[in-house]
């Protein structure tokens, strides 16, 4: 009965360093696509340097869920995977 706790707390530290691992390959995508001046409209180049900024932000304070969602928002607006 007591193992169920224990790896249910392994998955969440499992997952959690998927997701710091993710963060800084998602805002290199961005980056990458940002340097190639994608023919976007002003507010949604915009968009993506605030949202790619936010994500960042939430990385590094240990939000990497929340760094995901922003990156992941940015990078549909750019058109990349």
């Amino acid at each position: 009965m007591k193992l169920r706790p224990l790896i249910a707390a392994v998955m969440f530290a499992v997952a959690g360093s998927a997701f710091a691992a993710h963060c800084p390959m998602d805002m290199k995508k961005i980056d990458e696509a940002m340097s190639k001046n994608p023919s976007l409209p002003a507010d949604k180049l915009a968009e993506v340097k605030q949202l790619r900024a936010e994500g960042e932000v939430l990385h590094k304070a240990g939000n990497h869920g929340a760094s995901v969602e922003k990156l992941g928002k940015a990078m549909s607006i750019l058109g990349i995977q």
